[in-house]
């Protein structure tokens, strides 16, 4: 199925990706920047918003990023959002492309 969009239709789409999107996009950036290079459990706990039976769960899974060399477990950040990004169902589905950029 093709679909066609009006000059208008694309000025309109693009105002609102400006709008809305490029400053959602740029905080979460910020956001990424802005946290430690390693995080520690607790850190991954509140950044994910999540408990400590869903954190031992992912800490104990082969394909997530923790590394226990330090004596405590600490989560890589950036091999964090990658590991989201790959486990991430509506990118797999609908930007697979999206997957090697990340």
């Amino acid at each position: 199925m093709q679909v066609s969009l009006s000059q208008e239709e694309i000025q309109a789409l693009a105002a609102e990706i400006k709008k809305h999107l490029i400053p959602m996009i740029l905080e979460e950036i910020k956001a990424q920047n802005d946290l430690p290079a390693l995080l520690t459990r607790k850190q991954f706990m509140e950044l994910a918003d999540i408990g400590e039976t869903k954190c031992a769960e992912l800490f104990n899974r082969q394909d997530f990023p923790v590394n226990r060399e330090f004596g405590h477990p600490r989560v890589p950040t950036a091999l964090l959002f990658e590991w989201i990004n790959r486990n991430t169902d509506w990118v797999q589905t609908n930007a697979p492309r999206l997957k090697s950029i990340s």
